[in-house]
């Protein structure tokens, strides 16, 4: 329902929701986000002015211990495309692309499963990609073992860190696949490969399904849920998806997948 004055929230609302949803100062915070479902933001008459009230709003939070992080996926070496770190740009929406193109922010250089970071800890989550987007060392380790939280905007308390527990896990639906390419710096070339844990899309069974793993993280208390002008801001921390994961799986192995009976 919009207010009186025309708009759906505010940047006080941001703030507030942010803060039911249990992000506090210091927070390592990874987001998925669809700012659009959201609505009519106040003071906002271009999309530069939502990703600034955004980011203003966050970091009001967070404050300067906290980091921001983003997906800026680009899955170039899966799509048999040159990767250039500076200017590939991201696949996963508005407010990844307004993050991944803000001076404040470093972006790793992986060619498939890049993420771009504002924030204290932006190098440590940045530098040295391994060749495993989801294997040791890879960013979604650095998250775990720094207590991150995954703070999903619009969407429910799923996030692609779920395939770094598959691939901790070894789950048997999955597996390694090499995707091999071009990275490009500056006048510079190189011949690389990056390996991610994929399914067999042939399989439809195999085809990710994270109902139940939502439905259960917030039956237990372990997402937070806010309202936010028409949409909602959902958290959960990468140790309580984890744990959560890993519990579900010993009891059912088909638990994240279609093939789920």
């Amino acid at each position: 329902m919009k207010k009186d004055n025309g708009f759906d929230y505010s940047k006080e609302d941001i703030i507030k929701a942010l803060i039911e949803a249990g992000i506090k100062n210091g927070d390592n915070i990874f987001i998925h986000s669809n700012i659009g479902f959201f609505g009519r933001l106040k003071n906002a008459q271009k999309p530069e002015d939502y990703y600034i009230i955004f980011k203003e709003a966050i970091f009001s939070v967070i404050g300067s211990e906290g980091t921001l992080i983003v997906p800026t996926f680009s899955y170039s070496f899966c799509w048999n495309q040159n990767f250039e770190q500076a200017v590939t740009p991201s696949v996963c929406g508005f407010f990844s692309e307004m993050v991944r193109k803000d001076y404040e922010a470093l972006r790793s250089n992986d060619a498939n499963f890049s993420v771009a970071v504002i924030g204290k800890n932006a190098e440590y989550f940045t530098k040295n990609s391994p060749n495993h987007s989801f294997g040791e060392n890879s960013f979604w380790s650095r998250f775990l073992e720094s207590d991150g939280k995954i703070c999903n905007f619009n969407f429910d308390s799923a996030s692609t860190f779920i395939h770094y527990v598959e691939k901790v896990l070894n789950v048997p639906y999955r597996y390694d696949k090499e995707f091999t390419g071009i990275i490009v710096e500056g006048e510079n070339q190189e011949k690389k490969s990056f390996y991610h844990f994929v399914y067999d899309h042939e399989n439809p069974d195999h085809t990710p399904n994270f109902v139940n793993f939502d439905k259960i993280a917030k039956l237990r208390g372990f997402a937070r849920t806010a309202n936010l002008g028409k949409g909602q801001i959902v958290v959960i921390s990468a140790r309580d998806t984890f744990s959560l994961i890993e519990a579900e799986l010993k009891k059912n192995p088909n638990f994240l997948i279609h093939g789920n009976k």
